[in-house]
């Protein structure tokens, strides 16, 4: 529900904030997380799967606002640093790798009456306090409107430029895959293979932190060797999780393609990010970045909830395979693109 309602939300979320600007639209979604959290407290309370579900649903819609963070840091900043602050805002996420498991052992007892309950009054708190942060966030580029922009083009002009398509679909594969794989992990190693709650929760806690440490310097090896080289490392990367989970599937099979998933997908993901920003004006920018959430959390959606019927139905081995052919897609778009003349200027704009 949280990953179908966050597809559906990208494009609602991204006009919201076109018309009453980043500041508020991210305040908005934070307010929309916590009275998600309070009506998962009364979900517990009264034992309701269908409020539990409804609830989660109502957090997608946070998602969809959350992660349009990244465009946010992007137009925070000159274009030339664009890459550092796309990877960097990402950053934050280890820390919720850390401390999130910490509120869920800690606040499952702590009211005694309702397993979990206090877990989820912290975490409503913390997202009020977040919507007040972002109630401080000043004008972003583009926010001012004594500034004279160019008319927009059509979408479909936008859409159609081979870099904003091979921006989308590294986005696109980035997240699919990652999510295909991270969710089917737990299913495989504990349910199947018998591996303990704690191993496969360390093997997640790995790939999570994987995912977001590299952001410490992946902004600037893009600005350093390039958005298109990079982004096929990343692609190659993930190429690299899939054959170690071909080899076997004991514990440190499962965590060496965890953590490598991860980084692969940093890599791609910070990549497609980077690119698909210099595909468009300034006035167009949201047209264009909803129609890129919409494809990659479309997919991410899709990825995951195929990723439980494959888990089942023919087994880890088979699961790692299904990727194959996206990555080659990918890695053939980044191979067409890496002489396009946008990618040589959006090159020697970072350097």
């Amino acid at each position: 529900m949280v990953v179908l309602f966050g597809a559906a939300a990208a494009i609602p979320a991204t006009m919201l904030m076109k018309r009453i600007g980043r500041r508020y639209g991210f305040a908005f979604g934070s307010l929309t997380a916590a009275l998600s959290m309070a009506i998962i407290g009364i979900a517990l309370h009264r034992q309701s799967f269908v409020l539990f579900a409804f609830a989660a649903a109502l957090f997608g819609l946070n998602m969809a606002f959350t992660l349009q963070f990244r465009y946010a840091a992007a137009e925070s900043v000159d274009t030339k640093y664009a890459p550092r602050a796309i990877s960097l805002v990402l950053v934050g996420a280890i820390g919720g790798a850390w401390i999130g498991p910490e509120l869920v052992k800690y606040g499952e007892s702590a009211i005694a009456s309702v397993q979990y309950l206090g877990t989820f009054i912290v975490v409503l708190g913390l997202f009020l306090v977040q919507s007040l942060l972002h109630l401080t966030l000043g004008p972003l580029r583009g926010e001012d409107k004594n500034v004279e922009q160019q008319g927009p083009r059509s979408l479909i002009k936008v859409a159609a430029q081979p870099i904003f398509i091979v921006a989308v679909l590294g986005g696109a594969v980035a997240y699919g895959v990652m999510t295909f794989i991270m969710t089917a992990t737990p299913l495989s190693m504990h349910v199947h293979d018998g591996f303990t709650l704690d191993e496969t929760g360390q093997v997640i806690r790995g790939h999570v932190t994987a995912m977001y440490a590299p952001s410490l310097i992946s902004g600037f090896l893009i600005e350093r060797f390039g958005v298109v080289r990079m982004m096929a490392f990343g692609a190659i990367g993930l190429v690299g999780a899939c054959l170690i989970g071909l080899q076997g599937q004991e514990y440190m099979h499962y965590l060496g393609a965890l953590v490598l998933l991860g980084i692969g997908w940093n890599f791609l993901y910070v990549g497609g990010t980077t690119l698909l920003t210099r595909t468009y004006s300034i006035s167009e920018r949201f047209r264009a970045q909803g129609l890129n959430e919409v494809c990659v959390f479309g997919m991410s959606a899709l990825a995951s909830l195929l990723a439980g019927t494959i888990i089942h139905a023919y087994g880890w081995l088979t699961l790692v395979l299904v990727p194959f052919p996206l990555l080659a897609i990918a890695l053939l778009g980044l191979f067409y693109v890496r002489k396009d003349p946008l990618a040589a200027r959006l090159q020697a704009t970072l350097a």
